[in-house]
């Protein structure tokens, strides 16, 4: 065989050689080497089915995957091992298979396509890494748990519009974040029983003219079912394209967690204070300490953003079946995968070096006439329809600011110059802790449900 064949996987038909530059243009080697352990996986399995129609014997089945596993054993103790050139991942193997047991390596290509096996390799690998970014997410939300747990007592402002609304517990904040997380890994198992379809045996788009039994391949690489079509099998890629966005959903929650835990570090809120471990100084003025952890996993959202819409805008316009545009499917996947786990391992390593300024969170939870809903509550209970209540209380706090002072702070005759309704008990609904023992419904911020919906979510993780 001469060495234009070695290179590559489509030379018969070519007399001339390819331009060095388009060569180097159309190498996908460079990223794709990282489907290696899965192509070397589905081939193996491609071998026993040849055996099944009657293409390979067991013994030469036998010796080509005695020869896969070499390769595999050898790319693990040698770090040069991938220098070789090659055109892709699959001709690599192939390439290696053949310098190890010559002609018979030349059959294990029978029945199948690049276009079916990189469709198989890449659902491979992507469903190894749905489980480990699922693993992940856990250690996150554990994280979340840890901090809230041992922050339990702490309140702190709600917001709405960035403007303190009501007092919420802290550990109540966390949980809204490990509320949001728990979906993300949902839509991660979800999208995973879509991945998880074997395309192996479509051929290069219209089938496999051998006696394939592809059920017995999907078993033996534990996939759990065998796609439908053939054509589309080897030219759709909504699976990565599913896995963008469910990454990119990850993404936004963790920047916006990102942003708070950037916004309460701030002098102007104090309530945070990261640990040594997750911040960076300024070269210029020694007293800073900046949340850089959490400002990259703010900005990497928008790369994994990008991702997405790189995806949608390269499938979009494709005609079947397979086009050499879906070679850009691989760099775009497999940064996605890279950033949301290096995201997730931070933003938990953040959340473990993060002290709470209980006392700053506190006085803030209890300035700023966040009790002003309770009070319209108040009149409710006492009888006043909900929009004269509050409009009397709008009245009340434009009081409260005109004198300097709480809603708690006004004096009952005050209170009874805008309602006859009010009577001294105002004072124990004005009061923090029965402004968040009064949201006891599932959901509320009240101390006994939060206590509950840890411990929900703790035995949650557990389980899971």
């Amino acid at each position: 065989m001469n060495e234009k064949t070695t290179a590559n996987l489509w030379g018969g038909r070519f007399s001339g050689e390819t331009d060095s530059g388009f060569a180097e243009f159309n190498r996908s080697f460079g990223f794709d080497r990282r489907l290696f352990a899965a192509d070397v996986r589905a081939s193996v399995a491609h071998c026993d089915a040849l055996v099944g129609a009657k293409v390979l014997t067991p013994a030469e089945a036998q010796q080509i995957q005695a020869a896969l596993q070499e390769i595999l054993d050898r790319a693990q103790r040698d770090p040069d091992y991938f220098k070789e050139a090659a055109e892709d991942v699959h001709s690599f193997v192939e390439a290696r298979l053949i310098e190890i047991v010559s002609d018979l390596g030349r059959k294990l290509h029978t029945g199948r396509s690049r276009n079916d096996q990189v469709a198989t390799d890449l659902r491979l690998w992507l469903r190894g890494e749905i489980d480990e970014i699922v693993s992940t997410i856990r250690g996150t939300q554990k994280a979340l748990l840890d901090i809230a747990e041992a922050n339990r007592d702490v309140v702190m402002p709600g917001y709405t519009h960035l403007q303190r609304a009501q007092p919420v517990l802290f550990a109540h904040w966390c949980l809204a974040y490990f509320e949001m997380l728990a979906r993300d890994r949902e839509r991660l198992l979800e999208a995973r029983t879509r991945v998880n379809v074997l395309p192996l045996g479509s051929a290069a788009l219209a089938g496999t003219s051998y006696p394939i039994d592809r059920e017995a391949v999907a078993r033996a690489l534990g996939f759990g079912s065998v796609s439908r079509n053939s054509l589309d099998a080897v030219s759709d890629r909504d699976f990565c394209v599913e896995f963008a966005g469910a990454a990119s959903l990850i993404m936004m929650h963790l920047s916006r967690l990102a942003e708070d835990i950037i916004l309460y570090s701030t002098a102007e809120f104090g309530f945070f204070e990261l640990g040594d471990a997750v911040a960076t100084g300024s070269s210029l003025m020694p007293q800073k300490k900046n949340p850089d952890s959490m400002e990259l996993v703010r900005g990497k959202a928008g790369r994994v953003f990008g991702h997405l819409i790189s995806l949608l805008t390269m499938m979009k316009g494709l005609p079947l079946a397979y086009n050499k545009d879906m070679q850009e499917d691989k760099e775009a996947i497999f940064d996605t995968v890279d950033t949301i786990r290096s995201c997730l391992t931070v933003a938990a390593t953040v959340l473990r070096n993060i002290r709470v300024n209980a006392s700053r969170a506190r006085e803030a939870a209890t300035r700023g006439y966040l009790n002003a809903t309770e009070l319209a509550d108040y009149l409710v209970r006492k009888g006043m329809p909900f929009r004269q209540a509050h409009e009397t209380v709008g009245r009340i706090v434009r009081r409260a600011i005109e004198r300097g002072c709480e809603l708690d702070e006004l004096p009952l005759v005050e209170f009874k110059s805008f309602s006859p309704l009010v009577e001294d008990d105002v004072f124990k609904t004005l009061s923090l802790n029965q402004t968040l023992a009064t949201k006891s419904r599932i959901g509320g911020t009240a101390r006994e449900r939060v206590a509950e919906a840890l411990i929900v979510a703790r035995e949650t993780l557990a389980a899971d």
